[in-house]
């Protein structure tokens, strides 16, 4: 499977500003860390002879921009560039051939994705989460929650504000991507299902932007739970993990305010998928 991804941000600098970008694919586990980045084009590895081959820039005023990468976890990449006021223009570009192998889970791992956090309260949404699946374990749990996710909510894009959490937005029973990885993250955590969130890239969408799933632990394994439908999970490509949107935004800055004036994200597969619903997924 052959792969392209590839994300433009033009920003504006009100003051000085750090930038924390969060739209590189996530590295490999079985490459080491950071994969085969390279700042500058011209460094980029050929991508007929490695599995990766990805170039991020960041320009300001006609010049590169100093950037440093850092990990998060799960093979999450981070690029910090610091940028005096005005615009930035950021550009990413990734080629990939082949999927990515499964991260290695650890122990602690079980721990935090039950735990309840910022987006997904899994406390408070407890009592819904046994009502509504009692009886069921397992791979019937994680297609009971997803089917119920996509029945209840209508995807309406700008109809939840960035603080949305999941129980608002199963009040509201609407949303975009996010909140429904959201809700299904919450649901699964209350029945003691260990579940998170990932940003991904996603050939299929339509329309194009940085797409959010939730990948849950059943049968020993990260399996992907997309309540969208949106985009074939087995084309999705994993960017970053955590929590929840609090862990995976695309962009945070640090210091002075940053407009985003414009987003072009694209995803593209050799030959997309036909996505076997009765199936699990494990990203990759």
């Amino acid at each position: 499977m052959k792969r392209t991804a590839s994300a433009q941000l033009s920003l504006e600098a009100l003051a000085p500003a750090r930038l924390v970008l969060s739209i590189a694919v996530a590295a490999d586990p079985a490459a080491g860390p950071g994969g085969s980045f390279a700042a500058d084009p011209a460094d980029a590895a050929d991508p007929a002879g490695t599995d990766r081959a990805e170039v991020l820039t960041v320009v300001q005023a006609g010049a590169p921009v100093p950037v440093r990468r850092i990990s998060d976890e799960h093979g999450t990449l981070l690029h910090l560039a610091d940028v005096a006021a005005g615009p930035v223009e950021v550009e990413y570009h990734a080629d990939l051939v082949d999927r990515a192998h499964p991260s290695p889970t650890a122990d602690i791992d079980l721990v935090r994705y039950l735990r309840p956090s910022r987006y997904c309260e899994s406390d408070s949404l407890g009592p819904t989460a046994h009502a509504e699946f009692a009886g069921l374990e397992g791979t019937d749990l994680l297609n009971g929650v997803s089917s119920w996710v996509g029945q209840k909510l209508s995807y309406v894009p700008g109809s939840s504000l960035p603080t949305d959490g999941a129980v608002r937005t199963l009040l509201a029973r609407q949303g975009v991507c996010r909140d429904y990885a959201h809700l299904v993250v919450a649901l699964l955590r209350a029945r003691d299902v260990p579940a998170r969130l990932v940003s991904v890239y996603a050939p299929g969408l339509a329309p194009m932007d940085f797409h959010a799933v939730a990948e849950a632990f059943v049968d020993h394994a990260w399996q992907v739970v997309d309540a969208t439908l949106l985009a074939p999970r087995q084309s999705l490509v994993r960017i970053a993990t955590g929590r929840d949107a609090a862990d995976t935004a695309f962009l945070t800055t640090i210091g002075g305010g940053v407009l985003l004036h414009s987003l072009t994200v694209s995803a593209v597969v050799d030959e997309l998928p036909r996505d076997d619903l009765r199936q699990l997924v494990r990203l990759g």
